[in-house]
């Protein structure tokens, strides 16, 4: 790439705007899934016996709830990935377009 054309893509209102916008969104998402993990993780270390607590005959809280940190990161992830497709790259797209 041309330096001039990367300059004129840096300054490119629109870029930034994506940029903050795309930051913005991995370190809320980042930080909620650190929550989750974390919460669970503390849950094991320090309260065992709510874990512990019988559903079924051989299923205990423990399961569903690890699942449920398993699949808040899928989710979490496709929640974002559909963002990244619908908005960041329309924005990404226009950028381009300008910058030629």
């Amino acid at each position: 790439m041309h330096p001039d054309l990367v300059t004129r893509v840096k300054k490119h209102p629109t870029f930034v705007d994506l940029v903050q916008k795309r930051n913005r969104l991995s370190w809320q998402i980042a930080i909620l899934m650190c929550v989750i993990y974390f919460a669970f993780v503390f849950l094991v270390a320090f309260d065992r016996q709510i874990l512990a607590i019988k559903l079924g005959a051989t299923l205990t809280l423990a399961f569903p709830l690890g699942l449920g940190v398993i699949l808040s990161a899928i989710v979490l992830t496709g929640f974002y990935v559909a963002r990244a497709n619908r908005v960041y790259d329309q924005m990404t797209r226009e950028i381009v377009e300008d910058a030629r």
